[in-house]
């Protein structure tokens, strides 16, 4: 029991430190965005016919409205698509089509399995030098973690704010997902599929 409560207290402690130690780097209006490059859009889950699910859905258009606000001139989409039937960049890049922004504007990482492996592959393949990632606010503060821990210059703006019907689990999942954020900073491990070099501009 002790040994379970001490388990406990440490996920909670590396959770508030987490958040406190990034928390000068994410951003909460628009207006005080430094104009940066690149915006990264994180991958969330797609349905059976293509369209957005709402946590997704709010990544994007709050990218959306950063760029257009010209705070960035470019999107980085970083999502899963290792099955031909499921696929969350084209889910992505399509939206943002129908939404009249140009396609060369737009780059897509269907290799971002995760979110360690979407900030290592923006930075070794698509050399993005500095960002601004744009996913909830439960999720970026293990995301710029992991970004800082690479030694990337990136900043996050949190997706629009409402409940998601999952988002209890999700907070739980956060949690322990930092655990596997400091082993994944420690080690700095080469993910699997990395593929060329693909550099995306300055």
């Amino acid at each position: 029991m002790i040994i379970l409560g001490g388990g406990i207290a440490f996920i909670w402690g590396l959770s508030t430190y987490i958040i406190e130690t990034t928390s000068d780097e994410i951003y909460s209006e628009i207006s005080d965005l430094p104009v940066t490059n690149t915006l990264i859009v994180l991958g969330a889950s797609v349905h059976s016919d293509g369209k957005l699910s709402p946590i997704l859905r709010d990544r994007v258009d709050t990218a959306l409205e950063i760029y257009r606000s010209g705070r960035a001139k470019q999107f980085l989409l970083s999502g899963d698509n290792r099955r031909n039937d499921y696929d969350e960049v084209s889910a992505m890049k399509n939206y943002l089509l129908e939404r009249d922004v140009p396609e060369n504007l737009i780059f897509t990482d269907p290799a971002g399995l995760d979110t360690y492996d979407s900030m290592y592959r923006s930075d070794h393949v698509y050399k993005i030098p500095n960002a601004i990632i744009v996913t909830q606010k439960f999720h970026l503060p293990r995301t710029l973690f992991i970004a800082e821990g690479l030694g990337l210059d990136y900043i996050g703006f949190p997706a629009k704010e409402r409940f998601y019907e999952t988002e209890n689990n999700l907070i739980r999942r956060e949690k322990l997902a930092n655990l596997k954020a400091v082993y994944e900073v420690l080690t700095k491990q080469t993910p699997k599929n990395m593929g060329e070099e693909t550099p995306v501009g300055r």
